[in-house]
């Protein structure tokens, strides 16, 4: 069981953290201190969903119907650009810094939809989750939910220490530029994963 775990906890961990557009958002939530907690909890939330899913055999589900697929894709690719236009025009209206930032502060509602949308919006985290954790998953036979355990595990690790470890970066975004090369940063992932998603089908 303990290997099931660790495996889980490992494989989840290996595709959680690759840079990605959920959490360039948690960072700059985190970064903002504006609403972390939900943020946080709506992202760990989702990939319980997904993971849970998966394991349960939703994965075969997705593989098999190509316009939910093509859904997840043209939508997930709009809300991106959308999203990286957003933060390109912060980018090239400049800020004083994050005393400038927490003073415009969005809703919670926004913040809550804005994780919502990264979270199931992005076909990658069907991907990743539902259809390879649970394929994964599905090798470990009676141990499969400890694997998945194991992959919720390193969601909640992952998301907490970006969002609330991200204060330990605020002495550089004080910086003006700093904060505007995130946001340029930001952009930049938001347009590649979607020109990513435009380009190639999914499955």
């Amino acid at each position: 069981m303990l290997s099931a775990f660790l495996s889980g906890f490992g494989t989840g961990a290996g595709l959680i953290i690759a840079i990605g557009a959920q959490n360039a958002f948690v960072l700059r939530q985190g970064l903002l201190r504006q609403h972390v907690l939900p943020v946080v909890l709506v992202c760990i939330l989702g990939d319980v969903v997904c993971i849970c899913a998966g394991v349960a055999g939703m994965g075969a589900l997705i593989r098999t119907n190509d316009w939910l697929l093509e859904i997840f894709r043209w939508g997930g690719a709009l809300f991106l650009t959308a999203y990286g236009l957003l933060a390109a025009r912060r980018a090239l209206a400049g800020s004083e810094g994050l005393a400038a930032g927490r003073q415009q502060a969005g809703t919670l509602f926004s913040a809550i939809t804005s994780a919502l949308a990264f979270t199931f919006l992005n076909p990658h985290v069907y991907l990743d989750t539902v259809v390879l954790l649970g394929s994964i998953a599905s090798q470990y036979g009676s141990h499969n939910w400890t694997f998945a355990a194991g992959g919720i595990a390193a969601s909640a690790v992952w998301f907490s220490s970006l969002g609330f470890g991200a204060r330990l970066l605020e002495p550089l975004f004080e910086k003006p530029a700093a904060w505007r090369v995130l946001d340029a940063v930001i952009a930049l992932v938001m347009w590649a994963i979607a020109l990513t998603l435009a380009m190639n089908p999914l499955g």
